[in-house]
């Protein structure tokens, strides 16, 4: 009896006369080290589990650890995956200021960084940037509260009070800069009127993107330069915040919210633009982002060309970080069912539910 031995890529089996069948093992292309900042908000829990699962489908192994927002956490994290050995890191920083120096022991162990929608700074041993057009972000917030209020077409003054994401993430400039940049006109000639008076980043700002500490804020608001006065639209940065901001106007006796804006289409907040109640969300579809990471790091490692479309926006403070930005879209009553539903991000029965 002549022998044959088969080969089948990616589920290699061995048959020998008169053997038994033998698994062979995939080539070890190496373990990646994912690390996030908190599972506390929807959108980090689904980066992380899309990027596993990608890195997993091109033969990686992947180490992927949450912080829970502690940042000596994840310092430490990062730290152990640099220990064991990581092809390469993917790190989506609490503190984009405070991992200068676990990234230079990387850079010891000749690991490359990719920045994951966070851009860290003030070191240059990030390799690439993965994020959205985080101003366009604003622009698009900015946009929908003068769509509402219909600024552009009608006279008067209508109340505004700002909110903006956390001082420690890079990003949240960028969207409350986004958002400035098409408020501002109307906040000069004072169609728009912030009565608390606190319109500077630092005075707006939440840290850790904290819901409770943006609902406390709102309360204090509410109870202070805004009683007895009709609050028209809050710019919140993004849907944890938005709902955070919801609840306190609905507490305070509310029956139709202000124009609120929002981000990241978390399945929550969705629900509530359809019932009317919150105004509309920025969708980034972080699957793409989870995609183009996964492309990065793996061009990377393989020594190919890198996916980049920005080489000029993202200075980190020691360096310009080459970049590869994906577009925001604004969704809202009109459109969320078309977006959201049709492309696939969420189903019709889990808005229902």
């Amino acid at each position: 009896m002549r022998c044959f031995v088969v080969m089948v890529m990616v589920l290699a089996t061995m048959t020998a006369c008169g053997a038994d069948e033998t698994a062979v093992a995939e080539p070890d292309r190496g373990t990646i080290g994912i690390a996030m900042p908190t599972t506390t908000s929807i959108r980090w829990v689904g980066d992380g589990k899309s990027m596993a699962q990608q890195f997993q489908l091109l033969g990686y192994k992947t180490d992927m650890q949450y912080a829970e927002d502690v940042i000596d956490d994840q310092i430490s994290q990062i730290k152990g995956m640099i220990s064991n050995g990581v092809k390469a890191l993917v790190v989506g920083a609490i503190d984009g200021t405070a991992l200068k120096a676990v990234l230079a022991d990387a850079a010891n162990a000749k690991i490359p960084v990719i920045s994951y929608d966070r851009l860290i700074r003030d070191t240059p041993n990030i390799t690439y940037y993965a994020t959205f057009d985080n101003f366009k972000v604003g622009v698009l917030q900015g946009n929908t509260i003068v769509k509402a209020l219909n600024l552009k077409g009608t006279e008067g003054t209508d109340n505004i009070e700002l909110f903006a994401g956390s001082p420690d993430d890079n990003n949240a400039t960028f969207f409350f800069n986004g958002a400035m940049s098409v408020l501002k006109p109307y906040l000069d000639s004072g169609r728009l009127k912030v009565p608390s008076g606190e319109t500077s980043f630092k005075e707006v700002a939440t840290m850790r993107w904290d819901n409770a500490l943006a609902k406390k804020r709102m309360q204090r608001l509410l109870a202070g330069p805004l009683k007895g006065i009709k609050l028209n639209a809050v710019l919140a940065p993004n849907d944890g915040v938005a709902r955070a901001v919801l609840e306190a106007c609905q507490e305070a006796g509310y029956k139709k919210p202000p124009v609120i804006t929002g981000q990241d289409a978390e399945l929550d907040s969705v629900k509530l633009i359809a019932a009317g109640e919150q105004t509309e969300t920025v969708y980034k579809d972080t699957r793409e982002l989870a995609k183009v990471a996964v492309q990065m790091t793996n061009s990377l490692l393989l020594d190919q060309p890198v996916p980049v479309n920005d080489d000029k926006t993202y200075d980190n403070g020691v360096k310009v970080v080459p970049t590869f930005l994906l577009q925001p879209v604004n969704v809202d009553r009109a459109n969320y069912e078309r977006v959201l539903v049709e492309g696939g991000f969420y189903t019709a029965d889990q808005l229902a539910g």
